[in-house]
């Protein structure tokens, strides 16, 4: 679980308008930081995951749909609940200097992808290797990232849910 929350949270960074600007948002931002700090002093980070996410979540099913395929920013309800939860009760969780600058996010996505794919642009379908939360899935869906944020073009990986 911690290996998707690393993957979801430096995609949502770098997708962000300072960074790739795939979605017009700058939680991760220090303008983000000044504007959540004040109202919600205890959970800033989670407040910040979850604004960018909603960011992605849109662009995400504006060029994927909704019904019944999922993406890294909108997985099975449990999933998400998992998500939230690791990142509420142990923040220490992922390491904030992950998302301290573009470079080390790319990094981090990389490290999580392990082997280069090749470059897709728009909806790419990828077949899921095991379980949603699984390192298999994870890598998948990095090398994606990976290959698009190096790119230059935007990608938009998804799956369904495996029987």
């Amino acid at each position: 679980m911690i290996s998707l929350a690393r993957l979801r949270i430096v995609a949502a960074y770098l997708g962000e308008k300072n960074q790739h600007a795939w979605w017009p948002t700058s939680f991760f931002g220090a303008i983000g930081n000044q504007f959540l700090a004040p109202v919600f002093p205890k959970t800033t980070f989670l407040a910040q995951y979850h604004g960018s996410t909603e960011g992605a979540r849109r662009l995400h099913d504006e060029h994927i749909g909704v019904g019944q395929v999922f993406h890294l920013f909108r997985l099975p309800e449990e999933t998400e609940q998992d998500l939230h939860n690791l990142l509420l009760n142990s923040p220490d969780a992922i390491d904030a200097s992950l998302i301290a600058k573009k470079e080390s996010a790319e990094a981090a996505l990389v490290d999580l992808a392990g082997t280069k794919a090749a470059v897709a642009e728009g909806p790419v379908a990828i077949k899921l290797a095991d379980d949603i939360v699984s390192d298999a899935t994870v890598r998948q869906l990095a090398q994606v990232y990976a290959a698009a944020f190096a790119g230059g073009v935007r990608a938009y990986p998804y799956f369904s849910r495996p029987a």
